[in-house]
């Protein structure tokens, strides 16, 4: 089997596939007897993330395997092909996700107490529904709350394959357009120490009714979790 061919080969399943995929489900679109091996791919792979530097599509590996994307530099030019699916995600949204991720495994309880207003349901609800959170387990305490948690989904459209390569509290925090208002390890929560109580903005809006806004977003996968979308598939 040529290199070439191996190339073309996965360069064609990583387009027409849609959504991540490993290097174990690539080898398979081999016959038995001719399959390349774990280090042939990867070399393949390699090859590929090579052609594609400076271009303006590039070759992304997260959680779920890889994939070819549009650069997230370009991802505002290319998302005017789709100018009736603009993303636009509320801040309560966008809060309550970073929380999930970032202080997993977190109860509906513990992310209300942070934020200093009640989360909306339909929040949760939607998260669950396009498979970011999950109940994870239930917290030993009355009640047995539910825990939750970020899933592989999350990482593959956020475009990240672990956790750690979630960006800097610090750098959110920095970050104007959504105050969120998250701990740092040891920290006591914001508004902790006063019983919790919310900041002015929060003060200023419920997270009631926010289904309207909490997610509009189309399919092209132009998505970040820090404030401004990364550009990954949806």
């Amino acid at each position: 089997m040529s290199e070439n061919y191996l190339r073309n080969v996965v360069e064609a399943a990583l387009l027409a596939a849609g959504q991540p995929l490993p290097v174990a489900e690539l080898a398979r679109l081999f016959a038995e007897g001719g399959r390349p091996s774990t280090q042939q791919l990867q070399a393949a792979l390699e090859a590929l993330a090579a052609e594609y530097a400076g271009r303006g599509i590039e070759l992304k590996h997260t959680a779920g395997g890889y994939r070819i994307q549009v650069r997230r530099e370009l991802a505002a030019e290319i998302s005017r092909l789709w100018p009736e699916r603009a993303v636009r995600y509320s801040r309560a949204l966008l809060e309550t996700l970073a929380l999930i991720a970032y202080r997993q495994p977190i109860t509906r309880a513990e992310i209300e107490a942070v934020r200093g207003v009640a989360v909306n349901p339909n929040i949760i609800r939607t998260m669950i529904e396009r498979g970011w959170v999950r109940v994870v387990g239930h917290r030993d305490v009355p009640g047995h709350p539910e825990l939750l948690g970020t899933t592989r989904e999350f990482l593959d459209y956020f475009g990240l394959k672990s956790l750690d390569e979630l960006p800097p509290l610090a750098e959110l925090k920095a970050l104007g357009d959504i105050n969120l208002q998250l701990a740092l390890a040891g920290e006591e929560p914001p508004g902790a120490a006063a019983g919790g109580a919310a900041t002015g903005a929060d003060t200023a809006e419920s997270d009631d009714g926010a289904e309207d806004d909490e997610l509009s977003a189309g399919g092209d996968g132009s998505h970040e979790l820090v404030a401004a979308p990364r550009d990954l598939d949806g």
